[in-house]
């Protein structure tokens, strides 16, 4: 699939030819990011760290806070790539540093080996000095302690030359489970489906940014379908993964989704394209789209407005939701309009209430002796808890976001307990 390509220098979205010359300089990384961010992970490349001569650390960590980021330039040392995984990356891209030695030290699922090669050498220093190494050597090297391999193909980078079949198939086959990504000369959509069927992803910077082709096109090409009508088959989720429907996409509709960062489909019934909610007012903010591992299904993530999703008023074409969506729902509406005397209303109007109630039923989770009573203490917390974080502006997506953030934390805090005021629930004094 598509990765698309934000390099970096001087707080600016930039693009070099070879490494060397500027091309162009598209502005603020932000925008960028965040349509890019819409189609999955993309490469984050600090050049001033890569070059030693400055850093965007700080602009890169609120890139890091909106999109799935892929992060290189400058990472040198385990210390430094462990801190780009703490702050939220999901890969980090190491160069000379790839080395056995540090690469040992870092999951292995979470680091992506950076290959430069001029003609099949490997080339150092800002790809001035070849080193004398294949690059399939380094593979060999390093194919058991990494996830993955960027090669870049110095020769065309930045040239829009294509992409070379042959090296990507027998460098993506010689990388065995690491996964590879390829970057240099991608010139047309064709490149990357090539790469696709080839077991690799093609980084994408220039093409995208002189409008050779559309992020949608790029995003498309891997696609395929195996119905008459050339459509693929699209589930529904909401924020949380929950599944609100079943519908259907075209490359027509994927582009105009990706352009107007809306949930857009294919209308079977009327043809053309159907613009959810234009006319119920059900609206929905388009969050990702991701293809299955066939590339013949995708998957909508969506913030769904309104009513819901179905043209029957119920949140999902499966009914109503269940459990801490249902009860999210049912927070939300107290909170927008909790009638008098309803038990909600009290939590809300009285703070010292709600803080009460929370730590008492910790507490009686703690000393529930069977699983029912465990289930019943834990249901309590959760929809006090609930209460306090949603009365404060919070999400259960944002909750749930949060916890999965933190299991992608190589750095452990040690979780002491804090000292407990007298007289609040765990003190024993």
């Amino acid at each position: 699939m598509i990765i698309p390509s934000i390099d970096i220098a001087n707080g600016s979205t930039v693009q070099l030819v070879g490494g060397k010359d500027h091309a162009l300089d598209a502005g603020d990384p932000k925008p960028i990011a965040e349509k890019f961010g819409l189609v999955g992970e993309i490469a984050v490349i600090d050049l001033d760290a890569a070059r030693g001569i400055g850093s965007n650390k700080e602009l890169i960590k609120d890139l890091l806070a909106i999109v799935p980021c892929r992060v290189g330039g400058g990472i040198r040392d385990v210390e430094t790539a462990i801190e780009w995984l703490d702050l939220g990356a999901r890969k980090v891209i190491l160069g000379t540093a790839a080395t056995p030695e540090i690469l040992s030290q870092l999951p292995r699922d979470r680091v992506i080996a950076a290959l430069d090669t001029e003609h099949d050498d490997i080339v150092v220093e800002g790809w001035t000095k070849s080193t004398g190494l294949k690059v399939e050597d380094r593979i060999d090297e390093l194919k058991d302690l990494v996830g993955g391999f960027l090669v870049t193909f110095v020769e065309l980078e930045g040239r829009m030359g294509g992409l070379p079949e042959d090296r990507v198939r027998a460098l993506s086959e010689r990388a065995g489970d690491a996964r590879m990504t390829v970057a240099g000369g991608v010139r047309t959509p064709a490149d990357i489906a090539m790469a696709d069927r080839s077991g690799a992803d093609a980084q994408v910077g220039m093409a995208l940014y002189t409008g050779a082709f559309s992020l949608a096109d790029g995003f498309t090409a891997p696609l395929k379908s195996d119905r008459p009508d050339g459509l693929y088959p699209t589930v529904v989720t909401d924020e949380r993964g929950v599944t609100l429907g079943l519908v259907y996409s075209s490359d027509e509709s994927v582009a105009e989704a990706l352009r107007t960062q809306r949930g857009v489909y294919h209308s079977r019934s009327r043809g053309g394209l159907w613009v959810k909610g234009e006319t119920s007012g059900d609206t929905q903010e388009l969050l990702s789209i991701t293809t299955d591992c066939d590339r013949d299904a995708l998957r909508f993530t969506v913030r769904q407005a309104g009513g819901g999703f179905c043209h029957t008023g119920t949140r999902t074409c499966f009914g109503d939701q269940t459990g801490l969506a249902a009860l999210e729902r049912t927070i939300a509406s107290r909170l927008a309009d909790a009638p008098d005397g309803s038990y909600t209303r009290r939590l809300l109007d009285d703070p010292g209430l709600l803080r009460s109630k929370l730590l008492e039923e910790a507490g009686e989770l703690m000393d529930a002796e069977t699983p029912k009573d465990a289930v019943w203490e834990a249901a309590d917390v959760i929809y006090f808890a609930l209460v306090a974080a949603m009365q404060r502006g919070a999400t259960l997506a944002e909750i749930e976001a949060m916890l999965d953030g933190r299991t992608r934390k190589v750095t452990r805090r040690p979780g002491n307990a804090k000292p407990s005021p007298a007289g609040v629930a765990g003190d024993k004094s």
